[in-house]
């Protein structure tokens, strides 16, 4: 007799999701997959609200990654304000932004690494689910633990002085800012006591890159050898293909490193990017138009991040980048868990921005916005920590949102994740008449190292209607009713 495994909910990720796997009678695995049970409606939400409400209303998605969304509709409006896009801001509000920006990579990076994957790597994929969390890791590292905690607790602090709050701030609105930095507020960031000072940060972020390092020297043939398959990656770079969490061009290359989007300009996006709707999942599956449903899905985020790029620009981050390079002798890295050793090298890089930024006299200018020639549209992208992340807004005469589409970073990475899961649960269920804990850990373990952001992801163009259908033992439809 066939059997059905459920994992609900997903655990230690943003939001809630459930893994549904079927088993044959021979006990081989034959469908898998993720499946997002939450539905947001934020493209419906704002239309008809005044266009400059979209960055205050659309970082309600989320309160882990607000920022985010903060930015990239803020980056959208600029467009439509006529601000440019990214580069036609005022110094000041450039810089505070990236800023901004670079404060919630590093909390966020620190949020998922130290609480969310550690007790998996400290304590084992299969160790006693009361001890694999973040209170055992409190328990058993508490020096770890607490450097996980302050190390978000000043990414917090970064967001709070350059957007106004911690969460859902208001920094950021089109063509600029609202607020520059103080002396005090840079100071204390700079000069403050120890930990909560920029140095520290770096130095702990070097810590927890050797920590990964070590991890993996001992464990190499796990972490190479879990959910690793080929992918094409897509991300933002700067136009000299650096590293730019911010702002850049559109580039995606194929798994051997060839690139297949050729830094295109992301107002035009449409053009490269179509999104496929499937019956089982509120979360829509992302492709490249030129190559297809089939091969032109990709991957985002750290791991994509690190497979476009060409150089990071701060010192430290570029050590380890060519480093992590060296591992896979200059071609794309296409194993699963090593989205964590990028995310490391992110973390460090964030450290080495916000450090920079700090002691950059531009953030105290009093030049905070700047305004041109209004347009009915527009496109803001930034990377966000769990990948790239697109805004479009358009807008009536009536200054009102008449059109939002959103793509967010974990909607990029449906396909990668759903591959991922069955990679895994066809390697530890396949032939086994028991089905442990640690083997269901194993497919959330796949899932978590894309750290996903289940309640962001969930989105629908147009209405959602009540939707019946009827299938019989082959999986046929018989009959689909809807309303």
């Amino acid at each position: 007799m066939s059997k059905k495994i459920t994992i609900e909910p997903v655990t230690r990720v943003e939001g809630h999701g459930k893994v549904t796997i079927h088993i044959d009678n021979q006990g081989n695995i034959t469908q898998s997959r993720l499946h997002i049970v939450e539905f947001r409606g934020f493209e419906r939400f704002v239309q008809g609200r005044p266009y400059w409400e979209a960055p205050v209303l659309v970082q309600r998605l989320c309160g882990i990654c607000p920022v985010s969304h903060h930015l990239a509709a803020a980056k959208a409006l600029d467009v439509i304000v006529g601000a440019g896009t990214g580069e036609g801001l005022t110094p000041t509000g450039e810089k505070m932004r990236r800023l901004m920006h670079y404060g919630q990579f590093f909390q966020s990076h620190a949020l998922h690494f130290f609480h969310l994957s550690s007790p998996d790597l400290l304590f084992g994929i299969d160790s006693d689910p009361a001890t694999r969390n973040i209170i055992g890791v409190a328990l058993t590292y508490p020096e770890l633990a607490v450097q996980g905690v302050m190390m978000r607790k000043f990414g917090q602090e970064i967001i709070r002085a350059t957007a106004g709050k911690k969460i859902h701030g208001t920094g950021a609105i089109p063509g600029g800012i609202n607020k520059n930095l103080s002396i005090e507020e840079r100071d204390e960031f700079l000069l403050g006591a120890d930990p909560l000072n920029a140095d520290k940060m770096v130095d702990w972020a070097e810590g927890a890159l050797d920590f990964f390092k070590n991890y993996y020297a001992s464990n190499k043939s796990f972490v190479d050898g879990f959910a690793s398959f080929p992918s094409n990656h897509l991300s933002l770079v700067r136009k000299d293909g650096a590293l730019d969490l911010y702002h850049g061009v559109l580039r995606a290359v194929d798994t051997e490193g060839n690139k297949i989007l050729h830094d295109v300009d992301y107002q035009e996006y449409v053009n490269y990017i179509e999104e496929e709707v499937r019956t089982w999942s509120y979360m829509k599956f992302p492709y490249l138009k030129d190559i297809g449903k089939e091969n032109g899905w990709y991957r985002v985020g750290p791991l994509a991040r690190l497979n476009t790029v060409d150089f990071i620009p701060t010192p430290l981050a570029q050590r380890e980048f060519e480093i992590y390079k060296a591992l896979t002798n200059g071609k794309p890295n296409n194993h699963c868990l090593h989205t964590h050793y990028a995310r490391l090298i992110e973390t460090l890089h964030a450290a080495e921005m916000i450090r920079e930024l700090l002691n950059d006299p531009d953030l105290l200018g009093n030049e905070l916005v700047t305004k041109g020639i209004k347009h009915k549209e527009g496109v803001g992208v930034i990377e966000a920590p769990r990948g790239t992340l697109f805004h479009h807004y358009r807008i009536n005469d009536n200054d009102q949102i008449e059109m939002a589409n959103l793509i967010v970073s974990t909607t990029h990475n449906n396909e990668p994740m759903n591959r991922s899961v069955n990679y895994v649960a066809k390697a530890v269920m396949t032939g086994k008449e028991v089905i442990t804990e640690g083997m269901m850990n194993a497919v959330e373990v796949a899932i978590r190292a894309y750290d996903p952001c289940l309640s962001c992801a969930t989105h629908a163009l147009g209405k959602m209607p009540l939707e019946i259908t009827l299938v019989n033992e082959f999986d046929e439809i018989i009959d689909r009713k809807r309303s």
